[in-house]
């Protein structure tokens, strides 16, 4: 949603007509996960991606008939149906996509109003309804942690989605629940896609030197609200790093006692500096980060460690870093040395191996529950 926000808001604000195709359900291997969207306008504009190209241009046939009044449904592709190789998805897996309209000005301002919140790192969950139910599919419920807008039909769907879905924005996961048609739990009359839209996951880089540059640029690129921060006025400048959301000049530790830290946000400490690396870390590991990657050669780690156990950090707590920085890709230059970076965050993230495709067999895509960045 993010990657087409811009221009979902101008349409809405110029009330253009929008049908929104949402992957809702990934069964098997898959190239996009629940929560990708493709947008058709009633000009024929394509909007986004829901799996890389394999079923676009039937689900642009979809929209279209949609966008005329077709009525919202829920539309699966893969390798089991007749049609598969005629659509083109030929990755293997299935997908399950949600497709509703917003024609009316109402159902515009809603989107609007959505759009706004996200634009806004608000947190915010819509619940929607893919099969069962009163109101049928389609019908929508904006959740907030303070209020809520919309009706899935009845009080009590209403009352056990909303609390469900306060709790999976807290997470910040996105899924298929399964309701009683009042709301009861245990039962599979209602199924409900829970979409979670939360802030970016953050990324701070520490230590202003070119790799760091280099490191901001590709966070940003995957997504991250960079801030790269350095105790040093003459390296810490938005000159140097125009591509972070935010370039802060303290030291390292005591910006990093003062600022949010959360179970998605990424930390790379590039400063290999031991009256900077090791307050700092000490700080870092007490927080419940996602990754903590350290750079230096294996000497300067060795030396880091010594000094971390000196400062009463334990094994457990060590055994979090993740350093030398990076994945072994024989990396040279500042914008290589990024690419390990990166590729060792996802790797973390995701589970991989780091291993060459070419090398394993099965799954391309790993089917586990990422960690919450």
């Amino acid at each position: 949603m993010r990657d087409i926000l811009p221009d979902l808001r101008a349409r809405c604000a110029d009330g253009v007509p929008l049908a929104l195709a949402t992957v809702v359900a990934v069964h098997g291997s898959a190239p996009r996960d629940p929560g990708a969207v493709m947008a058709v306008d009633a000009a024929g504009a394509v909007l986004g991606s829901v799996s890389g190209g394999c079923v676009e241009g039937d689900l642009y046939e979809v929209a279209r008939e949609v966008l005329a009044g077709a009525g919202p449904r829920v539309v699966s592709y893969g390798i089991s149906d007749d049609e598969a190789f005629g659509i083109g998805l030929t990755c293997g897996g299935t997908i399950e996509v949600l497709v509703r309209a917003y024609v009316s000005e109402a159902e515009l301002a809603g989107l609007a109003a959505l759009l706004d919140l996200i634009a806004a790192d608000v947190p915010v969950a819509e619940a929607t309804v893919l099969s069962g139910g009163a109101a049928g599919t389609g019908a929508r419920l904006v959740v907030r942690a303070t209020d809520v807008n919309g009706t899935l039909g009845t009080e009590g769907l209403d009352a056990a989605v909303t609390d469900d879905a306060r709790g999976l924005l807290e997470q910040g996961l996105t899924g298929i629940q399964w309701y009683g048609a009042h709301g009861q739990r245990r039962m599979a009359e209602v199924a409900v896609f829970v979409r979670s839209h939360t802030p970016p996951p953050r990324m701070l880089v520490f230590g202003a030197i070119d790799h760091a540059a280099a490191t901001a640029r590709i966070g940003s690129f995957l997504g991250y609200r960079v801030t790269v921060c350095d105790a040093r006025p003459a390296f810490a400048t938005r000159e140097r790093f125009p591509t972070a959301d935010e370039v802060v000049r303290a030291w390292p530790h005591d910006y990093l006692a003062a600022t949010e830290v959360d179970a998605r946000t990424v930390i790379c400490v590039l400063t290999h500096d031991p009256k900077f690396d090791v307050p700092l870390l000490v700080a870092a590991l007490r927080t419940p980060a996602a990754y903590i990657g350290v750079m230096g050669s294996r000497r300067t780690h060795h030396d880091r460690l010594a000094r971390l156990r000196e400062a009463g950090v334990d094994e457990a707590a060590l055994a979090r870093l993740a350093s030398p920085v990076g994945l072994d890709l024989g990396a040279r230059t500042p914008e290589e040395t990024a690419v390990s970076i990166a590729a060792e965050i996802i790797q973390h993230r995701w589970g991989g191996t780091g291993r060459p495709l070419g090398e394993l067999t099965g799954a391309i895509h790993h089917g586990v529950t990422p960690q919450l960045y």
